[in-house]
């Protein structure tokens, strides 16, 4: 029988949203297949790692039974994207077989049983709906992800922290060398919640985002945390721990502070950056009179060195730091001017944007 019909293009954007956490090798062989679940003209496309759970519903043609299964999402999708894009794809069901269809091509698939496929149990009780248009949480992820950390034994910094409270989302991530702190105003006030998401979920939301008007719910639960946009559903578990405390480690009135331009700031560290050691990456700033001055060396003894004029009359000051780290915040910034602020050779800078507190980024010193 046949229980599904679709052109190519809108069956392979379907599970492309929804195969993105599958992973390649798994404990759980089913958890490499996407279930699908059809009632009536609705079709419903699941798949989970059992951390996050993500669901879409799409309207599809086909005859008007009942049918649930479960099948590889891998290779249905490689399948899909060798045929043309305006080519209608069939799906037929018998006994533990998937018959996939389209032109002169026929694929049978195995599946596996619906009812063995771990759903993400949700928790009983989530806070309040609020919501922000995707565009806008997309610009926050991408503005402190970077500074997340990757598979630090301390596990709470392997994420994001979100911080809902009164008008205000703000999104926080830190590596222990590096902070990025990020805020967009809500429509509705809410009390405060503080959750910490994972990195994978995180990684998920950029991918999927749209810079569309649309908007996202999100719901916050002790454990888990609910996303719906664009009709999916998007349930994952958080990570469990205490975010180390923010505001104490962005600096307040260093008093020497510099305005430049981003993008010039940006192909400057970019050269001297070349040159750096592979292990140490390290650049020296130097501050003077209305003069920066950007060098870096290696173990080659080469060296790059590269000036810029500034409007600065704070002291003279020779930093280093992880190119890397500044690079990263430069690059995810898209405004013109960045300021930055600093007290000595020994201490944090912070680079923010000039009349705007959305965004701070604070960077250790290192010793070069």
């Amino acid at each position: 029988m046949i229980v599904l019909k679709a052109t190519q293009e809108k069956l392979l954007g379907v599970l492309q949203c929804v195969a993105g956490i599958v992973e390649k090798r798994h404990t759980l062989p089913i958890l490499a297949n996407v279930l699908i679940r059809k009632s009536g003209g609705s079709v419903q496309f699941t798949t989970s790692d059992l951390e996050i759970q993500i669901r879409t519903n799409v309207e599809m043609d086909g005859d008007a039974g009942s049918y649930t299964t479960t099948v590889g999402a891998r290779k249905l999708i490689d399948i899909l994207r060798t045929m043309p894009a305006e080519q209608t794809v069939s799906i037929e069901s018998s006994q533990n077989k998937l018959v996939l269809k389209g032109g002169k091509s026929r694929f049978t698939l195995q599946t596996m049983p619906a009812e063995d496929f771990p759903l993400v149990q949700e928790a009983p009780s989530f806070g309040p709906k609020f919501s922000v248009p995707q565009s806008t949480l997309k610009d926050l992820l991408n503005q402190v992800s970077f500074a997340m950390a990757v598979h630090d034994i301390r596990y709470y910094l392997n994420g994001i922290l979100f911080v809902a409270e009164g008008k205000q989302l703000s999104l926080v991530a830190t590596d222990g060398h590096r902070l990025a702190f990020a805020s967009a105003t809500l429509d509705v006030e809410v009390p405060r919640q503080e959750v910490i998401l994972p990195r994978k979920t995180v990684l998920e939301l950029q991918r999927l985002l749209s810079d569309a008007e649309g908007a996202i719910e999100m719901q916050f639960a002790n454990n888990q945390a609910k996303f719906a946009f664009d009709g999916m559903e998007f349930v994952t578990k958080l990570v469990e721990g205490k975010f180390p405390d923010y505001n104490r480690v962005i600096p307040k009135n260093h008093k020497n502070t510099v305005t430049l331009g981003r993008a010039p700031l940006l192909a400057s560290l970019q050269r001297t950056a070349i040159l750096t050691s592979e292990k140490f990456k390290g650049v020296r700033l130097n501050l003077e009179k209305d003069t920066l001055r950007v060098a870096s060396n290696n173990a080659e003894q080469e060296e790059a060195v590269d000036e810029l004029d500034i409007d600065y009359s704070g002291d003279d000051i020779e930093i280093g730091f992880n190119v890397t780290y500044l690079i990263d915040a430069l690059a995810n910034m898209g405004q013109e001017m960045v300021k930055m602020e600093l007290a000595d050779a020994n201490s944090s800078a912070l680079i923010t944007i000039p009349e705007n507190a959305t965004f701070k980024y604070v960077v250790m010193p290192m010793r070069i």
